[in-house]
């Protein structure tokens, strides 16, 4: 049965994200935030910090990179059914947790901590994880005519040879510019749909790889947002992650395998930007006389108190969906569905507890003196990036219903 308690074996884990995130993220935060586009040098330290981190106490994947599924026992059983398993999806979500309530955008810009790092080690065979282990890499997904429908993607690969030649548009790659690698998602057959969708790791440096722009955000600014055109882009067929053959039943699938690892970590992110508005409006509630009783009805206690105790019982919820959906990537059970439920209430309950926050701390919560502001920036990315709130809810309300995209649209 599950447990979603903290493992006591992650204790130092969470401890070590916890002074990254406090010594390093906090105190450079905003000046990143005004410095968009300036690569944060403070972070050079981190990689071998975050090794560290894998290594403590025998664990692996303390970060994106971390990801991956949990496999069946040699019996042919899962290990969620004799015994469970914290292993390194948990580890990844809190840690990222973690690092978040410093600052998100540092940790997207993080070496080694890519969204794209999370693709290569849920879907790579032995020799791809060798060869491309420790390298950062980004994802690019989104194309100007296709963004929350994934499935429409029009960037194209064709086989020549011993290489796949791209073609195609790469829109709001996070990491873009400065990983080494790009995990670029492209069709073998447009005629064939979503069954011939493939996932490519490109080197950043390929000449056909082109960098257009950098995008100005609203948030995450210390992260880079890039956009590319992939112009006879020519990448060895070795990079091709999972097989190369479209099957109508299977092909996609195992590419969208991919957001069940990382969509629990963007709930992640948002966890740790709702963590941080809590603690910073419960001090300047603590500070303005105003008390939070749990042992009192909220309805008979201040307005304030009672809002507070709500935004902390969603918080709450969040956090259990978010948990529950990396315990069942790591026992290798289906965890699509709890996936994007963790992805849809983290990102929805992050951005509202940030701008909730931002409205009880008054003047404090909207200049730019303060943190909060920032946040309540950075969170509305979460609840958009890695799928949007309302394909999230589609996802969900298909499963639930037993419904295929065809159905229920």
């Amino acid at each position: 049965m599950i447990n979603l308690e903290v493992p006591k074996k992650f204790g130092v884990l969470i401890g070590q994200a916890h002074q990254i995130a406090n010594e390093v993220m906090r105190p450079n935060s905003r000046k990143y935030d005004r410095a968009e586009h300036t690569y944060p040098k403070e972070l050079d330290m981190l990689a071998a910090v975050v090794n560290g981190m894998n290594d403590s106490g025998g664990l692996s994947g303390a970060g994106a990179g971390g990801v991956t599924r949990g496999s069946v026992s040699e019996n042919g059983s899962l290990p969620g059914r004799h015994g469970t398993r914290n292993s390194s999806n948990l580890a990844s979500v809190l840690s990222v947790a973690e690092v978040s309530w410093g600052d998100v955008g540092l940790l997207l810009t993080m070496p080694g901590q890519g969204l794209g790092n999370s693709a290569i080690a849920a879907l790579a065979n032995e020799e791809q994880l060798e060869r491309f282990g420790g390298k950062w890499a980004a994802m690019a997904i989104t194309e100007p005519e296709a963004g929350s429908d994934s499935a429409a993607i029009r960037t194209s690969a064709t086989l020549d040879g011993d290489d796949y030649v791209l073609n195609g548009e790469k829109i709001f790659v996070t990491s873009g510019e400065r990983a080494e690698l790009i995990v670029v998602w492209a069709s073998l057959d447009r005629d064939r749909g979503r069954a011939a969708i493939r996932s490519f790791v490109v080197e950043r440096d390929n000449p056909g790889l082109k960098l257009d722009r950098l995008e100005h955000k609203l948030g995450i600014r210390a992260s880079d947002t890039a956009n590319f055109v992939l112009s006879d882009c020519r990448v060895p067929k070795e990079n091709l992650l999972g097989s190369p053959e479209i099957q109508a039943t299977q092909g996609f699938a195992g590419v969208m395998q991919t957001f069940d690892s990382t969509r629990p970590l963007v709930a992640a992110m948002a966890l740790g930007i709702a963590r941080a508005c809590l603690e910073e409006t419960r001090e300047r509630l603590r500070e303005a006389g105003v008390e939070i009783d749990y042992d009192t009805p909220a309805s008979v206690q201040s307005a304030a108190a009672a809002e507070f105790i709500g935004m902390e019982a969603d918080y709450e919820a969040a956090r259990l969906l978010t948990l529950q959906a990396a315990w069942m990537a790591d026992n290798a059970m289906p965890n699509s569905l709890q996936a994007s439920m963790a992805k849809a209430k983290a990102g929805r309950t992050g951005t509202d507890i940030a701008l909730r926050c931002v409205a009880l701390c008054g003047t404090d919560g909207y200049g730019e003196g303060e943190l909060l502001e920032k946040w309540a920036r950075d969170a509305k990315i979460l609840d958009i990036f890695e799928g949007t709130q309302q394909i999230q809810l589609l996802v969900v309300a298909r499963q639930l219903l037993s419904k295929t995209s065809a159905e229920l649209k």
